[in-house]
């Protein structure tokens, strides 16, 4: 019987694994063939040549990317836009879950109906944008921020996770004549690092990638952030390429160019996941399953 369970646990693990190969490679294949076509030769993707690794190295549509391009500007307001959003979404998510995770809290059970509500229905675009503009939020760097500060999702990540914290380890604290605050700033976040780096990984993200904001809220070409940037680059890549000098215009190809934009916006953000990714399984166990 047991040898049995041992083969069937072995195919198991075969299958398993197999599977998590296959999918992982469907997520890397695209982006290893985006890469590809932006640093290879205009002939090469012209000719539809270019699969999963560069044809004739070529590093010309970075290079036009760089230097005659919004790039850097819009870099800089998403990097604004990330790093101020992200530091505002956790405070409020922490302040906010941290009463809600105690049963005696007044007013728990309505507030998280109201959480609930929010992740179940929306107000719509033109209500969003009357407040928005009753609030004076509109064209500024605000306007990408505030509709995103709290997500009712990791509102209640986060809740769970404090949930699971032994109440002995703040009676203590309590006994000691520690207050609220002090007990959630030199006890509680300080085991709460998995949690709080996993949001932090899910808000950054979502502030980095949010396009649909600013495409309404933001008119001014200055504070246009990175996926507004891409898209116009992309929509408009004939058209910028026709203004360039026939040497710059002929030695680089448009499919090229647009691979080459869509990397150099999505690197920044890659590059931040290696530092956190210790944590993310930790937080997203621990805070989708009360202890």
């Amino acid at each position: 019987m047991n040898n049995i369970r041992n083969r069937s646990d072995r195919w198991f693990d075969v299958v398993n694994n197999a599977l998590i190969v296959v999918i992982g490679l469907i997520c890397l294949l695209p982006f290893l063939h985006v890469m590809a076509k932006s640093l290879s030769n205009q002939a090469s993707v012209m000719g539809n040549k270019v699969t999963f690794y560069p044809i004739g190295m070529h590093l010309e549509a970075f290079r036009f990317v760089f230097a005659h391009t919004r790039f850097f500007e819009a870099l800089q307001v998403t990097l604004l836009v990330t790093v101020i959003g992200t530091a505002l979404s956790l405070t409020l998510t922490i302040l906010a879950a941290y009463p809600l995770s105690k049963p005696d809290f007044k007013g728990r059970k309505p507030i998280l109906l109201l959480y609930v509500f929010s992740m179940l229905f929306y107000g719509g675009i033109i209500p969003g944008y009357i407040l928005m503009k009753g609030l004076g939020l509109l064209d500024t760097v605000w306007a990408m921020i505030v509709p995103l500060l709290v997500v009712p999702f990791n509102l209640f990540v986060c809740k769970t996770f404090f949930e699971g914290i032994p109440e002995s380890v703040e009676e203590s604290a309590k006994i000691d004549g520690a207050t609220n605050f002090r007990i959630l700033r030199s006890i509680v976040l300080p085991i709460s690092l998995p949690v709080v780096a996993t949001l932090g990984i899910f808000y950054a993200v979502g502030y980095w990638n949010n396009y649909f904001h600013p495409l309404i809220y933001i008119s001014s070409i200055d504070l246009k952030p990175l996926q507004l940037f891409l898209f116009e680059t992309i929509a408009n890549t004939e058209e910028l390429l026709q203004e360039q000098p026939d040497s710059v215009r002929l030695s680089m190809a448009p499919e090229g160019f647009r691979a080459a934009t869509v990397i150099s916006s999505i690197v920044p953000i890659l590059l931040v996941y290696p530092f956190l990714q210790r944590y993310f399984v930790t937080g997203m166990t621990l805070g989708s399953v009360k202890g």
